[in-house]
């Protein structure tokens, strides 16, 4: 994944922007904050002029992340995903609650539990989605183990949203699992 970064500069990613500062500033329980914030971002999906052209473009290497925003205070970060055809997440779960919604295109997600410990211990694939234009959702560790992939033919954009300083962290990532996937 390739990192760029700049400021809200469109009238609509500011008014997304103060809509996430409004949520977060109520210090909502993680997997409640990650819902709201989810719910809001909906209504900012479908503004065709939400993202400037900076942050819709990706990289033919791996899927490229823009940092749209970080809070000054680091409460909370708005990133630009952009998918080329065939580009995923490795497993993963996250440092904080996130939010991600469907820009452009769909995005195909596979979602896990980690059961049984050592040796045993192993992933259980729970849920296939396909995450289409429009819609968001929220989740907050634990039980954030995902992977995310265009399956398409086209990019895919989305825009994630999370209750960390990502700008610096530089990754919403807490760690990658490479453990054997079942279907139990």
């Amino acid at each position: 994944m390739s990192i760029s970064t700049a400021a809200p500069c469109t009238p609509i990613l500011t008014d997304l922007v103060a809509a996430v500062r409004e949520v977060v500033r109520r210090e909502r329980p993680p997997a409640e904050a990650a819902q709201l914030v989810a719910h809001r971002l909906e209504g900012f999906l479908a503004q065709p002029n939400l993202l400037p052209a900076e942050f819709r473009e990706g990289s033919p290497e791996k899927y490229r992340q823009h940092l749209v925003h970080t809070e000054d205070d680091g409460s909370f970060s708005v990133v630009a995903l952009v998918w080329l055809p065939g580009q995923q997440t490795p497993i993963h779960d996250h440092v904080s609650w996130c939010v991600a919604g469907v820009y452009e295109g769909a995005e195909t997600e596979w979602r896990y539990e980690l059961r049984g410990e050592g040796e045993s211990a192993r992933l259980v694939a729970v849920d296939h989605v396909v995450n289409k234009a429009g819609t968001a959702c929220g989740f907050a560790p634990p039980g954030d183990i995902h992977l995310v992939r265009n399956s398409g033919t086209s990019t895919v954009i989305s825009i994630h949203i999370y209750g960390a300083h990502i700008g610096k962290l530089g990754t919403s990532m807490r760690r990658e699992y490479r453990l054997p996937v079942t279907d139990e």
